[in-house]
């Protein structure tokens, strides 16, 4: 895999969907529908989605793309994908608060290699480079030419007083029980893969999700903080969390740097 060549193609595509999706979001009103499973999509969620779909199918032709508006369109997973989330939050895209993102993430073997995380309405871009590394890319953003970097690190944790990150659409009582397990200093939410991001900055510790969530949710984010020195792993047994499972869902899982002490389930 010409990783280069994949890292900037992933930008490109997430800028451009970007773009699309503010443009739609700046407008006075937009279509909201309910899909099969009552969650929402609007028109942004297909316009970013069709965009992207094109253009790894023009870059990439022989690996397969899954995205969530297609998904069911590839029950069978492949050892090695790309899988999209063209606009993950769409709740938070609806109400307009600004936390939703553009992920699109290369999957080998099970595990998310590289991936980009783009929240266009925050005006923050993530990704993995060719090596692997993570860096957020500070803008304003050149589609056509990526700008300067800062490499990011997770935390190094104090398991006294950890920082903990949250669903802003998602908290419930389970999560909220879950997090009391540890020394907590303070406590954030945010939508989206925006989550992961924050883990592996070293603006949060910890992120357990208690909750359903698809594989195209996650990817990107995981990647994100896999190349920051992160972990995800499953809060049953506390194995990594692994992709291209039947039907793409996630079991509950957590997020941390590397230290905390993680609690049992």
């Amino acid at each position: 895999m010409d990783y280069q060549r994949l890292v900037d193609c992933f930008r490109t595509l997430a800028l451009q969907a970007g773009d699309r999706i503010m443009a739609i979001y700046g407008a006075e009103d937009f279509e909201v529908r309910a899909k099969s499973d009552a969650s929402p999509v609007t028109e942004a969620d297909e316009a970013a989605d069709a965009l992207i779909s094109e253009g790894l199918a023009q870059a990439f032709p022989d690996i397969l793309v899954v995205t969530e508006e297609q998904a069911a369109s590839h029950a069978k997973g492949a050892d090695r994908f790309i899988i999209v989330d063209p606009l993950d939050g769409t709740k938070e895209f609806v109400q307009r608060r600004g936390d939703f993102t553009v992920n699109i993430a290369y999957v080998e073997d099970g595990v998310p290699l590289r991936g980009v995380v783009y929240a266009p309405a925050k005006g923050r871009l993530f990704y993995t480079d060719a090596e692997g590394r993570t860096v957020e890319e500070e803008g304003p953003f050149d589609i056509a030419a990526a700008g300067s970097t800062r490499p990011l690190s997770v935390s190094t944790p104090d398991n006294a007083a950890l920082m903990v990150v949250a669903s802003k659409s998602h908290r419930d009582a389970a999560t909220d029980a879950y997090i009391g397990k540890y020394g907590v200093r303070d406590m954030t939410s945010a939508g989206s893969s925006l989550k992961f991001c924050l883990v592996a900055t070293g603006e949060a510790d910890l992120y357990p999700r208690l909750g359903r969530t698809m594989e195209w949710d996650t990817a990107a984010g995981q990647a994100v903080l896999l190349g920051a020195g992160g972990k995800v792993v499953r809060f049953d047994d506390h194995t990594p969390l692994t992709y291209g499972k039947p039907g793409y869902e996630n079991p509950f899982f957590i997020a941390y740097a590397p230290g905390v002490e993680l609690k049992e389930a």
